[in-house]
């Protein structure tokens, strides 16, 4: 049996998170959030400045030790928040800092209405990699917490990740 890690950043909402602990519940696997070595502070907004600025800069903050060896694992499942139409820095970082070759990469992401090129751009960032079961989870657009996608889609991707395993 293949080991799965899931690995995510999440950073208002939480709603990245609900995702990764929903794939969790189903597929089973150990479960990793991906933490910023220097936190962002200040109001959202301040934050969403912030992280325009970073996106645009192409800029890749320090993370936080994992306390996982990446290595270990045949599958990871990879979450973000779309932060400008990408994926957020923390996890730019993240996958830039691995070695993809050989491994399935699922990628999948929130958003609030506006998906982006975050799929495509995580691929770009994994070589090497497979990729399976891509996820595009939405969320209300006034950057809340309310789930639109239903939640009988979500089940039926963390059961086709289940599957890879």
């Amino acid at each position: 049996m293949k080991k799965l890690l899931i690995v995510y950043y999440s950073w208002s909402c939480g709603n990245t998170e609900r995702t990764a602990k929903a794939l969790q519940s189903v597929a089973g696997g150990d479960l990793v959030r991906l933490d910023t070595a220097v936190p962002y502070t200040g109001s959202y907004n301040d934050v969403v400045d912030q992280g325009q600025h970073e996106v645009n800069a192409g800029f890749e903050p320090e993370l936080k030790p994992l306390p996982v060896n990446v290595a270990d694992y045949d599958v990871i499942a990879v979450g973000t928040p779309t932060w400008w139409y990408t994926m957020a820095p923390a996890v730019k970082t993240f996958l830039h800092g691995q070695n993809f070759a050989g491994k399935t990469v699922v990628p999948f992401m929130t958003n609030g209405g506006w998906p982006g090129r975050v799929i495509k751009d995580m691929k770009a960032a994994c070589p090497g990699a497979d990729f399976s079961c891509d996820m595009q989870v939405k969320f209300d657009s006034n950057g809340g917490d309310r789930l639109e996608t239903p939640e009988s889609r979500i089940n039926a991707w963390a059961q086709s990740v289940k599957a890879l395993l």
